[in-house]
């Protein structure tokens, strides 16, 4: 008999345990899997299956095991905008976040295969169209880092129907490279 009442309140407490923790996860965790979702639909699916998914604040919603790393659209953008970027990428993105200065170390890969809703071609913080800051709506593109002196060769012009340089002048310079057709 006092085992069965021992085991009734070891019971009754572990559910208690469970249900406080369980209940808050579950309410905090609303958009979590929309925010994966989205992440992930700017990789290739054979890379975006075992990326790692974090949000812009740098909480994992994903853990991964090949080397990419894959966020939402960022918050202050509206539309689509995801990305899968690789540990170049990465330093990168914190340095934008962060708005300090950055040079690229290596060659870095970032896919932007959903596309997005658009940028300023010249401003890197830009949140929307103006009449001067060459905003552009791109398709699935790539974008590449490379030391600053490795991108001389290409051009700024998105519409050039190739390879184009966003950014330029800025420690956030990279290639653009459509791979699809724009909306």
């Amino acid at each position: 008999m006092k085992m069965t009442i021992l085991r009734k309140l070891e019971f009754g407490l572990l559910t208690l345990v469970v249900a406080c923790l369980v209940v808050p996860v579950a309410a905090s965790a609303g958009d979590e899997p929309d925010a994966v979702a989205d992440a992930i639909s700017a990789g290739w699916p054979g890379m975006a299956k075992d990326a790692t998914v974090v949000d812009w604040e740098g909480n994992v919603l994903k853990e991964g095991t090949n080397g990419y790393t894959c966020l939402p659209t960022p918050p202050m953008l509206s539309g689509t905008a995801p990305m899968c970027m690789d540990s170049e990428w990465m330093k990168w993105a914190g340095a934008w976040q962060n708005k300090e200065d950055y040079a690229a170390e290596s060659l870095g890969i970032s896919y932007m295969l959903s596309g997005d809703e658009g940028a300023s071609n010249i401003d890197p913080y830009a949140e929307g169209p103006t009449e001067d800051n060459e905003w552009i709506v791109e398709g699935p593109h790539l974008m590449i880092l490379a030391p600053a002196e490795m991108l001389e060769g290409f051009p700024t012009d998105p519409e050039n129907g190739g390879p184009y340089v966003m950014w330029k002048g800025t420690p956030y310079a990279h290639l653009m490279v459509p791979i699809g057709a724009r909306d």
